[in-house]
C-alpha cells in the first residue's frame, strides 16, 4: 500500500514538473500568448453574432448572438487545447528535444505525456476565462452562474488535449497535423451545434454529432449553463466527456510508448 501511494505521488510530482515547465515558457511570452484568446471571440461575435445575427433574429427563444456566445467559448477551449497538444507537443518533442532532456532525468515518458495533456487542459481553461471575461463585459454571460463553465472547460480541455496527443504521437511530420485539423477539428467546429441547433441537421448527422463529436457535448453543457436552457441529457454529456478522457489519455500514453523519441 505504501509502495503504491509512493508511486502515485511520484507520478503526479513528475507530471507537475512537466506542466510547470510549460507554464514558465508560456509566462515568458505572456503578452503574445494572451492576445489570441481576447481577439478571436471578438471577431466571431462581431462578424457572425452582431452581423449575421441581425438577420437571424432569435434561436430557441434567445438572440442569435447570445445563442452562439457559449459555443464560441467552447470552441475556443477546443482550439486552444487541441493545437497546444498537437503542434506544441510535437515541436517540443521533435524540434525542441524537450522530451529527450526530461527523459534524461527520473521523469518517465508517460509522466511527460500526462504533464503535456494537463498543460493543454490549462491552456483551454485560460482561454475560457479570457473569453468569459469578454462575454460578461458585453452582457452575454451572467456572473456568477457562468463561472461553472470554468471547471467544465478544464475537463473539455483535458479531452481535446488527449485527442491531440494521440495525433501528435503518430504523425510522421508536423505538416501531417493539418489533416486532423482540417478533417476533424474544422467539421466539429461547424456541426456540433455551434451556430445552429443540431435539430436542423438530418437525423443521421445528429446521431453522428452526438456519438463522434465531443464538442457537441461541451457546447450543450456550456450553453445550458450560460443561458439556462434545458439539459435533459446532461448526465450523458458529462459521462461522454469523462469516458472520452480516460480512453483518449490511455491511447495517447500507449502510442507515445511505441514511438521512438530518442
Amino acid at each position: 500500500m505504501n509502495r503504491t501511494y509512493h508511486n502515485i505521488i511520484l507520478f503526479l510530482r513528475n507530471s507537475y514538473h512537466v506542466w510547470f515547465r510549460n507554464l514558465l515558457v508560456f509566462l515568458k511570452n505572456i503578452k503574445v500568448n494572451f492576445l489570441p484568446p481576447f481577439v478571436e471571440p471578438l471577431l466571431y461575435l462581431g462578424a457572425i453574432g452582431f452581423g449575421i445575427g441581425t438577420y437571424v433574429g432569435e434561436v430557441d427563444g434567445i438572440s442569435f448572438v447570445r445563442f452562439i456566445a457559449p459555443a464560441i467559448l467552447a470552441a475556443s477551449v477546443m482550439n486552444a487545447s487541441f493545437f497546444e497538444c498537437a503542434y506544441g507537443t510535437y515541436v517540443r518533442m521533435y524540434y525542441g528535444k524537450a522530451f529527450e532532456a526530461m527523459m534524461a532525468t527520473p521523469i518517465r515518458l508517460r509522466e511527460i505525456v500526462i504533464g503535456e495533456i494537463f498543460w493543454g487542459a490549462t491552456r483551454g481553461l485560460i482561454s475560457a476565462a479570457a473569453i468569459l471575461l469578454i462575454l460578461s463585459l458585453l452582457g452575454l454571460a451572467d456572473l456568477p452562474q457562468s463561472l461553472v463553465v470554468l471547471p467544465l472547460a478544464f475537463l473539455a480541455g483535458f479531452l481535446f488535449s488527449a485527442i491531440a496527443a494521440c495525433f501528435s504521437a503518430v504523425t510522421p511530420s508536423i505538416d501531417a497535423l493539418s489533416y486532423p485539423s482540417l478533417l476533424y477539428i474544422a467539421p466539429m467546429f461547424l456541426f456540433s451545434g455551434t451556430f445552429f441547433p443540431l435539430s436542423l441537421l438530418p437525423e443521421p448527422l445528429q446521431v453522428f454529432a452526438f456519438v463522434a463529436l465531443p464538442l457537441t457535448h461541451v457546447v450543450t453543457l456550456t450553453r445550458g449553463i450560460m443561458v439556462g436552457g434545458a439539459m435533459p441529457l446532461w448526465p450523458v454529456n458529462i459521462a461522454w466527456i469523462i469516458v472520452g478522457i480516460v480512453v483518449a489519455t490511455s491511447i495517447a500514453v500507449r502510442l507515445f510508448d511505441r514511438r521512438l523519441i530518442i
